[in-house]
């Protein structure tokens, strides 16, 4: 598996990214009095505590194994988008209750032509920064760089609203229509945090891989079962961008050492062509051995217990 320690320059780009835009929503928000600015500033303020998230979970996961971590450390991504959809969870909540405190007490906006222009160049940054995030999240199946990418297309869509509760409330002076967006925008971000969370917790409880990668490795064991060789105890895991999988390959009893292991190693290398970033763990098996058939289950020892009784 290639090197990952490059990929902390993005957690790098979010950082600036974040810290310029909390700059420019703040004295947005100091100009106009928009609770939707506000809340549009609040967000970008847990944009750069992820961020800097991100950048220390990189750097953990681009760490090689070792003696502690014979798998590596991949998993320290989960830890960055968990946190991340956590950050978002709360900044929907925090801009929620400041909604409430301002639809109690409405205020009128002013100078929001300044307030639209900052607005709008701190959406752009935000953006353009979130592509390329994006781009690099799937190139390098980083988990990491895809929650922070989706973290800021949640600031985007934030101003986004913001700008346009904005512009109607200067044209018809209905201000209580700002905190009403601040609640839509709200609601938007929570359903963002909930799924990078949801989507942490599955890889930290060793998922399988997703159904379309399952179905290139059956694919491959298709192949060799019609050379008469038999297959169970196919399992499959994730962590940050290394994939394993593991399954025990039955052959004729009569085969020699050497037959069985270049089979072994053909099958390997076909799942590594069909999948990136993947440890195979191949174990050979007798067809005609009963005890081959006794371990199919995780747990050997329970799968050979005797019923309750």
């Amino acid at each position: 598996m290639e090197n990952r320690s490059h990929l902390t320059r993005f957690a790098w780009l979010s950082i600036l990214a974040a810290l310029f835009t909390i700059a420019l929503k703040v004295a947005a928000f100091f100009i106009t009095g928009s609770v939707g600015l506000l809340s549009d500033a609040a967000e970008s303020i847990v944009n750069l505590v992820g961020a800097m998230v991100a950048l220390a979970m990189l750097t953990i996961a681009a760490r090689p194994p070792d003696d502690e971590h014979a798998y590596g450390h991949g998993k320290a991504e989960y830890f960055s988008s968990g946190v991340e959809g956590a950050l978002i969870v709360i900044a929907a909540l925090t801009i929620g209750i400041t909604a409430i405190q301002r639809l109690l007490n409405p205020q009128a906006i002013e100078a929001a032509d300044i307030g639209l222009v900052i607005a709008a160049i701190a959406s752009a940054i935000n953006f353009g920064v979130a592509q390329i995030l994006k781009r690099a999240g799937k190139q390098y199946d980083s988990i990491t760089l895809e929650a922070d990418s989706q973290h800021l297309m949640t600031d985007v869509w934030t101003s986004v609203g913001v700008i346009a509760g904005l512009v109607v409330v200067v044209f018809t002076g209905w201000n209580w229509l700002d905190p009403i967006i601040a609640f839509a925008v709200a609601a938007n971000i929570l359903w963002t945090g909930y799924n990078l969370v949801r989507r942490s917790v599955l890889g930290l409880m060793d998922t399988a891989l997703p159904s379309e990668e399952m179905e290139k490795i059956n694919a491959v064991i298709s192949q060799y079962k019609t050379q008469g060789v038999q297959f169970h105890a196919l399992r499959s895991r994730q962590a940050g961008a290394r994939r394993f999988v593991s399954m025990h390959v039955l052959v004729p009893g009569d085969w020699t050492v050497q037959r069985g292991h270049q089979l072994l190693e053909n099958i390997e290398n076909d799942i590594r062509a069909r999948l990136s970033n993947v440890t195979v763990f191949t174990h050979l098996e007798s067809l005609s051995d009963p005890t081959s058939y006794d371990d199919t289950k995780l747990d050997r020892a329970a799968q050979n217990e005797p019923p309750p009784k």
